[in-house]
């Protein structure tokens, strides 16, 4: 009787081992390696990489400084892929105030920048030279004039070609939009302004037609036999005629001799506290690679 109790004890026991067993072989989930505040900065580590991987950078200004800021965008984007450029011709000012405000990451500006435009915050850079020509109708026999007797044909004093050696013929002048950096500088190397009240303003000819932007001044002026306007040196083609001024073409050797004296520096504005991808991006501009391709249409600051 003794040993059939024990029989049925030692059953009993292994039943419970096994029991025991079971319960404790359930898988648990394996815990974390590091503490929780270690994983958050992990994630945030990653966000930053991802976020220095790509951007974007947009530049607003000046339409002669949008000619080459699109080609370099392109490049830019064979460089960083996940980089996007984005570029808005729409006048120097325009550019200036963009960048000030914060609505642009680059302002694009094609003159030297007026006192009230400075600010310590901001970096000015220049990346390239250009010329300001003087341009006429193809059909048109003058060639050559002084900076006086283009003064003179703009602010409206000298109004027929006979006067200046062509023929007996009305002179169109062409002017671009206020707020132009073209014509900024067009009217400060020429002197283009009078005083009213106190106050430094424009002496362009009142009868001037407007024309928006380097494209429409070429367009306007070709199609009008009489008419004179300027356009930057990147912009001249068979369409218009440019004029030599003092006896000097306007080329990008005479601009870099300082030869011919209707020139201009363009410029970028920054902050000093501007992002990575848009500093970047200037670093792009004055290395070789973006200087090679701002000599296209102007002249490098190398």
């Amino acid at each position: 009787m003794k040993n059939k109790f024990l029989r049925i004890l030692g059953v009993a026991t292994i039943g419970m081992a096994m029991l025991t067993g079971c319960s404790g072989g359930t898988t648990s989930t394996p815990a974390p390696t590091g503490s929780a505040t270690e994983n958050t900065q992990a994630s945030d580590t990653q966000k930053e990489d991802t976020q220095k991987a790509g951007g974007k950078v947009v530049a607003v200004g000046s339409t002669t400084v949008a000619v080459p800021m699109e080609s370099l965008a392109e490049k830019y984007k064979e460089v960083q892929p996940e980089v996007v450029v984005e570029v808005q011709g729409v006048g120097s000012s325009a550019g200036v105030k963009a960048a000030h405000d914060g609505t642009a990451d680059i302002g694009m500006v094609s003159r030297e920048l007026k006192a009230e435009e400075e600010n310590e915050n901001f970096e000015v850079t220049t990346i390239a030279y250009d010329g300001i020509a003087v341009v006429v109708n193809p059909t048109n026999g003058v060639t050559d004039l002084t900076k006086d007797q283009i003064k003179d044909i703009f602010e409206g004093t000298v109004t027929n070609w006979s006067e200046v050696g062509g023929t007996d013929q009305p002179i169109i002048v062409v002017s671009r939009e206020d707020g132009s950096g073209t014509r900024g500088a067009f009217e400060e190397i020429l002197k283009l302004e009078k005083e009213i009240d106190g106050k430094k303003v424009s002496s362009m000819s009142q009868g001037a037609l407007i024309a928006e932007g380097n494209g429409t001044m070429k367009a306007t002026v070709a199609s009008k036999e009489g008419a004179v306007g300027f356009v930057s040196l990147g912009f001249i083609d068979e369409t218009v005629k440019a004029i030599s001024v003092d006896g000097v073409e306007p080329t990008v050797e005479s601009v870099k001799d300082g030869s011919f004296s209707i020139s201009r520096p363009l410029l970028i504005l920054t902050s000093k506290e501007a992002p990575e991808v848009t500093k970047e991006f200037v670093d792009f501009i004055l290395g070789d690679e973006g200087q090679e391709i701002v000599s296209e249409k102007y002249i490098s600051v190398k």
